[in-house]
């Protein structure tokens, strides 16, 4: 069986310029990267840790990559969040159209009206901005449905705003 060494930590430093490189690759800014590095240093650093047969880097990469795998499975867990718009402003800048406004007034107070199903179809779609499979994930449901709930949806408005 090899033998057994500590971590240094006074070492460690020495490798945080080719961390940083590794980390700047495998996410999608420098503030990300700066961040991993960071989250790896502390979580290495809170205890001791000891190394069989390996080179210090090696280890201080893979615990990088196993921190980065946490923290993406961590995030997709947690809901993703928007700016609530206040509905008093939707659609009522000096510059818009007063029938304009009185139109997009009209239009949500139609989806107000739908079943929920139809509503948070509707919304992810066609208010969020999301595409198909993004919607149908969020909702968790599979795509056919939120395609036939959307249409359901927009049929529903449409007859709502022509009454």
């Amino acid at each position: 069986m090899p033998p057994l060494r500590r971590l240094d930590p006074d070492r460690v430093a020495e490798h945080l310029p080719r961390l940083y490189r590794a980390a700047r690759a495998w996410t999608r800014s420098r503030e990300e990267a700066e961040d991993l590095v960071q989250e790896t240093y502390a979580r290495v650093l809170a205890r001791p840790r000891l190394l069989r047969n390996e080179d210090e880097l090696g280890y201080l990469l893979r615990s990088l990559r196993n921190t980065l795998i946490s923290q993406r499975r961590a995030q997709s867990r947690r809901p993703v969040t928007t700016e609530l718009v206040d509905e008093a402003t939707v659609g009522t800048r000096a510059s818009d159209d007063p029938a304009q406004a009185v139109e997009i007034h009209q239009v949500y107070a139609a989806i107000s009206q739908l079943p929920d199903e139809f509503k948070d179809a509707l919304v992810a779609v066609d208010i969020a901005g999301l595409s198909y499979p993004e919607a149908a994930r969020s909702l968790g449901v599979p795509e056919g449905t939120l395609t036939s709930r959307l249409f359901r949806a927009r049929d529903r408005v449409a007859r709502l705003l022509s009454d």
